[in-house]
């Protein structure tokens, strides 16, 4: 049995552990709330640019653009999202175990461009083939990162050295829910409404320039915001699951703490017991003697 000194240590140990797992989990709690700002203010913007999108799209009678065009995959892009840290449950383990499962099982040649430091450690100890990587982006360098990582992916589609670019990522859902998802980004795909009477009125307006040269431009840009969303998901997941994670370690550090006071009181006990029994062993020995 652990003596009292020894429990006294563990469990002013876990008590240090413990005012960790609470700190980090309120700093958890900002950073989601940012995150959650961030797609909040993304959506606006995205709905107004699908809602234009929708229009020119529907008016133009036979859609065609290079970033469009399916074609045979012989060569695809993936790009798989982690955190750059730990401490986040089952966020990362979740992600890699169906990013590995989908990899193993491609029939065709695949490069990986990795998002995120825990999945750049495990790839790259499995000798995949990582040909990019990025670490520690959420920040100011964000905008910077994702508009090299949505030139590089276009003009390797442009000049048909990658004829599909999927991207794997964790889909924020709630606190205490994040779904792996993945999503094709190349070939660019966007349906067309079956309701014409919707987009009826499109007729009435003058398209300066015309509408195939806004849908070329438009296009791209709905690419960099699909892009831009999932990573805001990811970030909003990773935080949520931190969250979560930091809350479950600060209950269970309590719980110990509950468990190791009994058993200190318990052994403090027997010591005091053991005194006791002898004090009256040495009385009785004395009076006999």
């Amino acid at each position: 049995m652990a003596t009292l000194k020894e429990i006294r240590t563990r469990i002013s140990a876990i008590k240090s552990i413990q005012k960790i797992t609470k700190a980090m989990k309120m700093v958890a709690v900002a950073k989601l709330r940012k995150a959650q700002d961030r797609i909040l203010s993304l959506r606006p913007y995205a709905n107004k640019l699908d809602e234009l999108f929708s229009h020119v799209i529907n008016a133009v009678e036979n859609v065609t653009h290079p970033l469009m065009i399916e074609r045979e995959v012989k060569k695809e892009l993936v790009i798989v999202v982690t955190s750059d840290r730990g401490l986040c449950g089952a966020f990362n383990t979740n992600i890699l175990k169906f990013s590995k499962n989908y990899l193993d099982n491609l029939k065709t040649n695949y490069d990986l461009l990795l998002i995120g430091k825990k999945g750049y450690e495990f790839f790259i100890k499995r000798q995949y083939p990582v040909i990019k990587q990025y670490i520690n982006i959420y920040n100011d360098k964000l905008q910077i990162a994702v508009e090299e990582i949505i030139n590089y992916i276009t003009e390797r589609f442009l000049n048909n050295e990658l004829d599909k670019v999927s991207i794997i990522y964790n889909e924020f859902k709630s606190v205490l829910k994040q779904n792996v998802v993945m999503e094709v980004i190349l070939p660019f795909k966007f349906i067309k409404s079956e309701n014409k009477a919707e987009y009826q009125y499109k007729s009435e307006y003058i398209y300066e320039p015309d509408a195939e040269k806004i849908l070329y431009y438009t296009i791209p840009k709905q690419l960099h915001i699909q892009f831009l969303k999932a990573l805001f998901e990811a970030n909003a997941a990773e935080e949520g699951a931190r969250m979560t994670a930091m809350e479950m370690a600060t209950k269970n550090a309590g719980d110990l703490i509950r468990i190791l006071n009994l058993m200190y009181n318990r052994a403090r006990q027997d010591s005091i017991t053991k005194e006791l029994l002898e004090v009256v062993s040495g009385a009785e020995a004395l009076q006999k003697g």
